[in-house]
């Protein structure tokens, strides 16, 4: 087996791993794309911006266990958040990088190419759905990365990015978030007077303590991390 073949192994392993189902499921090759075609009007998809740039995409059989999971009635969960962390798991397979957020949308281009690998996700025998993943690049085998020249990264100076300042977090279950009412607290996992992380796309890239300005909430800039750290 190719490593290429072998990284996309990997990633469906990992990826049915996550997948929230009554039953095992088996991430399973396969050649014919005419019925998963069909309902790739409906996919949930994402891409991988890494060592290994590349395409994700799960299509979900409408009379299946997992659809009827992800399909939840309620508006603070949808599929596509349902079956984000099975995703994050495969990309992580891939290497170093930055998975975009996961949403609804149609992956016919992407079944169809014939550069994708799709696997069927078996469940007792019968489908349960299917991934899709298509590298857009192979994964360098060398850990040494190019420098961008400067006018490369001129051409991205207007280019607008997601800052977010995060105070803490936590895990919670579905049923806990349902749950939730007006003067509920919810316990994070920072204690009070900790610097505040900075994150920049969803990436850690400073520390900083919480200020206000005029009335406004605001972030001063404490520590900057190293990019070896970020990525660690």
């Amino acid at each position: 087996m190719s490593p290429t073949l072998t990284l996309h192994n990997d990633a469906a392993d990992a990826l049915v791993r996550l997948l929230p189902s009554t039953v095992p499921l088996q991430a399973v090759p396969v050649d014919d794309r005419g019925l998963v075609t069909q309902r790739a009007a409906s996919a949930i998809t994402a891409d991988f911006v890494g060592t290994a740039s590349a395409r994700l995409a799960i299509v979900l059989a409408p009379e299946g266990d997992l659809a009827a999971i992800a399909g939840t009635t309620t508006p603070l969960v949808s599929s596509a958040d349902v079956v984000r962390p099975a995703l994050e798991a495969a990309a992580a397979v891939l290497g170093e990088g930055v998975l975009g957020e996961p949403a609804s949308g149609d992956a016919s281009d992407l079944i169809a190419d014939p550069q994708t690998v799709l696997f069927e996700l078996a469940a007792a025998g019968r489908p349960a759905g299917w991934f899709a993943l298509r590298l857009r690049e192979q994964p360098s085998p060398s850990p040494v990365r190019a420098v961008p020249s400067l006018d490369r990264l001129a051409r991205i100076h207007n280019v607008e990015m997601a800052l977010t300042v995060e105070i803490g977090r936590t895990r919670m279950s579905v049923r806990d978030v349902l749950g939730l009412e007006p003067g509920a607290v919810v316990e994070l996992d920072r204690s009070a007077g900790a610097p505040a992380d900075v994150l920049l796309n969803g990436r850690l890239i400073a520390r900083g303590e919480i200020v206000v300005i005029d009335q406004d909430y605001a972030v001063r800039v404490t520590e900057i991390l190293d990019t070896a750290e970020t990525l660690s």
